[in-house]
């Protein structure tokens, strides 16, 4: 199973990571991780290259972690709000393979 937890403080989102394999299929066949992974790519690569905020992006195997400075999380919002809906979205499709979770800071 795939978790995602967001960061945040109040309304205002100001991370994620994501960590597992959803085990929908196997390595390579696995639509479910392919999805998650375009997505949170996508999210970092939006408010890194295009939005040029100097979040703290790490990723390893499985796992892909993105904490943005506090003061440029408002400026990412609408990106980490867009990234919440589509997690959203998998998690009602496939509720065996990713768990969502919210961690306050």
């Amino acid at each position: 199973m795939t978790t995602v937890t967001f960061l945040k403080q109040g309304d205002l989102l100001l991370g994620f990571t994501a960590c597992g394999h959803s085990g929908y299929a196997e390595e390579g066949e696995d639509i479910v991780c392919s999805a998650i992974s375009s997505a949170t790519i996508m999210t970092a690569n939006t408010i890194t290259d295009v939005l040029k905020i100097k979040a703290n992006v790490t990723v390893g195997d499985g796992s892909l972690e993105l904490k943005l400075p506090q003061n440029e999380a408002e400026k990412a919002d609408a990106v980490m709000q867009g990234l919440l809906l589509h997690m959203n979205a998998l998690k009602e499709q496939y509720s065996k393979h990713i768990k969502l979770k919210f961690s306050e800071v």
